[in-house]
C-alpha cells in the first residue's frame, strides 16, 4: 500500500493475527484497509479487500492459499493451505508490497480464486 498509515493498519492486522483469527474482528478491518485502497486509487487491492472480507462473512474462515512452488522440472504446484490466519496474513504481506510485480501477481490470482468461490 502506498502510506504509511496503511501499512501501519496491516501490521496491527498482521499482529493480531498472530494471536488468533476472529472474522468478526478482522471484516471491519480488511473494509477499513479497503477504503484507503479506494483512496490510492488500486481497484485492485480494493477487490481483493472485499472479496476476502465477503468470504470470511460467508465462510468463517480464509481456509485456502493460492502459494505455488516449482519441482524439479520447473513445474508449479499449489502448496498445502495453511491456517485461517497463516493464509490472510500472506495476503496481507503481498498487500503491504503491493507495488512489486510478482505480487500484483499473486493478488490477481488470490482475487480471481476468490471470485471463483464467491460467485
Amino acid at each position: 500500500m502506498v502510506r504509511e498509515e496503511s501499512n501501519a493498519k496491516i501490521d496491527a492486522l498482521l499482529a493480531s493475527l498472530e494471536k488468533g483469527f476472529d472474522g468478526e474482528k478482522l471484516v471491519p478491518s480488511l473494509m477499513d484497509l479497503r477504503e484507503d485502497a479506494l483512496q490510492d486509487e488500486d481497484p485492485l487491492l480494493a477487490k481483493v479487500l472485499r472479496l476476502s472480507s465477503e468470504y470470511i462473512t460467508e465462510e468463517g474462515c480464509f481456509d485456502h492459499t493460492v502459494e505455488k512452488e516449482e519441482d524439479e522440472e520447473g513445474e508449479e504446484y499449489l502448496l498445502e493451505p495453511g491456517t485461517d490466519a497463516e493464509n490472510l496474513s500472506y495476503l496481507l504481506q503481498l498487500i503491504k508490497k503491493a507495488d512489486n510485480k510478482f505480487n500484483r501477481e499473486e493478488i490477481k490470482e488470490m482475487r480471481t480464486f476468490l471470485k471463483q468461490k464467491l460467485y
